[in-house]
């Protein structure tokens, strides 16, 4: 009987933000998202946990690297997971990724100064980042991200 051969799997841990910042006249706050290469994915900053970092420490330096911002952390909004496939050197590897995403008021900085792994990062209505997001699990980040803002 042969022996079935398993899929080795890696364990990846991010972190990231939702930044927001308040704008007069506007119910609702306007909140930064990035555009990734190679499928121009619009999604909200993230990316791994450095070894010995917080998850708090490491959403405010994602969220600095990929959108050129700096913001101060107002608390965790929520976690996903998700599982994807990457094809490495001939070896086809299983992840299971799991992402904390904080709620994080904008203090200073210009999108302009994104890192290279982002195409764009730019600022829009709520609802327009809403519409905009390309994974339904960060539309569903946003929408808590909102509702802690308007809780407020």
């Amino acid at each position: 009987m042969p022996v079935e051969k398993r899929a080795k799997t890696a364990f990846d841990l991010s972190a990231g933000g939702v930044i927001y910042r308040p704008v007069d006249g506007m119910p609702m706050p306007m909140v930064c998202l990035i555009k990734t290469p190679p499928k121009g994915h619009w999604q909200l900053p993230k990316g791994l946990v450095e070894e010995d970092e917080f998850l708090e420490v490491a959403a405010l330096r994602e969220v600095r690297e990929e959108t050129g911002l700096e913001g101060c952390a107002e608390g965790l909004i929520d976690k996903i997971d998700y599982w994807f496939w990457l094809q490495e050197e001939g070896q086809r590897e299983r992840h299971h990724k799991v992402v904390y995403f904080y709620l994080i008021q904008y203090t200073g900085g210009f999108t302009d100064n994104h890192d290279n792994e982002v195409e764009e990062a730019c600022w829009l209505p709520s609802e327009e980042a809403l519409q905009r997001l390309s994974f339904a699990s960060e539309k569903k980040i946003l929408q808590k991200a909102l509702e802690m803002i308007a809780a407020r």
